[in-house]
């Protein structure tokens, strides 16, 4: 664990990776609108950090890369032919990390949160081929581990949910501890807080990053809903709950902010896993979904509160929040490194290969 490091997402960012929306089951009549969403975060992060993008094809790329002419300079954006099987770049990306102050990928297995969509094959190929674009080291992690299954605050703790990393359609006969010593061994943490279930709609069995956020070091913004008749009611209050009872490693606790829930959302009659939780933080922006006027603004208010130096940017997410997922699920960050020199001179490799 020596040397080894998952920075919070808060700290600089060298780029932010993407797969573009494309999968018309996820999304079955409002692609478009996915789309529209994801174009709107590129420009919104492009003026503060390098942005790359996982397409199909050659004429794939063409058709992405028409969305920003005009918008957003070219060199600040970076098309990879990686085709994935969906856009959750997230769980299915590389996860990087500082080794020696140095990036390295993580490339852990991915089986579609426990093998509910398959094929899953092209995903699960995704990690390592994005290294290698980045023309970084690479470690295939032996255990099933999505990106937003875990949240860390650079200070050797995790923050994470029972419901999924117990879950046995992850790492079947894995005990908490093993699991523990997992995300020491990859991630260079020494503390783990579980939380228990997560939202009502999510489909990834409790993905901590539509829950509890850290923002700092020592602080954490957690979804709460007050509706004792909503179906998020008792599982955010057991979260709230973990979360004021929970230590840091020099005994301190946890600053804790709320963030409301927005009103419950539906599709076809489907609850959808709306949640302002999954924010994504940029070098210069803080990408927010939007769902409803009211908690729009009381979210934008917390936000602003925990990053007062970024612009928060509000976008509409309620027809992206179709395919399960918001801006959260849909990123990946690159820490900054000493490498950093290096890949901005043009070592990064176009992916056409």
């Amino acid at each position: 664990m020596s040397g080894l490091r998952l920075p919070p997402e808060w700290e600089p960012h060298l780029g932010t990776w993407f797969s573009w929306p494309h999968n018309t089951q996820t999304w079955p009549d409002c692609l478009g609108a996915a789309e529209h969403a994801v174009t709107e975060a590129v420009v919104a992060l492009a003026p503060f950090e390098t942005v790359h993008i996982n397409v199909l094809d050659e004429e794939h790329r063409v058709r992405v890369a028409s969305r920003f002419t005009g918008r957003i300079p070219e060199d600040r954006l970076h098309f990879h032919v990686i085709p994935t099987n969906d856009a959750w770049c997230r769980d299915h990306g590389a996860i990087f990390v500082l080794r020696d102050g140095l990036v390295e990928a993580l490339d852990f297995r991915f089986n579609a949160w426990g093998g509910k969509y398959p094929p899953w094959d092209l995903d699960d190929a995704a990690g390592a081929r994005m290294a290698q674009a980045l023309n970084v080291p690479c470690e295939r992690g032996d255990r099933v581990l999505e990106g937003g299954s875990v949240e860390v605050n650079g200070a050797r703790t995790c923050l994470t949910t029972e419901q999924c990393l117990l879950n046995p359609n992850r790492n079947p006969g894995l005990s908490r501890g093993e699991i523990e010593r997992t995300l020491g061994q990859y991630l260079g943490v020494s503390q783990v807080i579980w939380l228990g279930e997560g939202i009502a709609g999510d489909d990834t069995d409790g993905h901590i990053d539509d829950l509890t956020r850290f923002v700092a070091w020592d602080t954490v913004v957690t979804a709460v809903e007050p509706d004792p008749l909503d179906a998020n009611h008792l599982p955010l209050a057991d979260s709230l709950e973990r979360l004021r009872t929970a230590r840091l490693p020099d005994g301190s606790k946890l600053r804790i902010l709320e963030l409301p829930m927005p009103p419950p959302l539906f599709r076809h009659g489907e609850r959808l896993p709306a949640s302002y939780a999954n924010f994504y933080i940029g070098n210069g922006v803080v990408l927010m979904p939007t769902f409803d006027p009211v908690t729009d603004a009381q979210a934008t208010r917390v936000l602003a509160h925990c990053f007062p130096t970024r612009r928060i940017v509000p976008i509409d997410a309620r027809e992206l929040v179709v395919g399960l997922g918001t801006f959260h699920c849909l990123t990946q960050q690159i820490p900054v490194s000493a490498t950093a020199a290096l890949l901005s001179a043009g070592s990064i490799r176009q992916g056409k290969e």
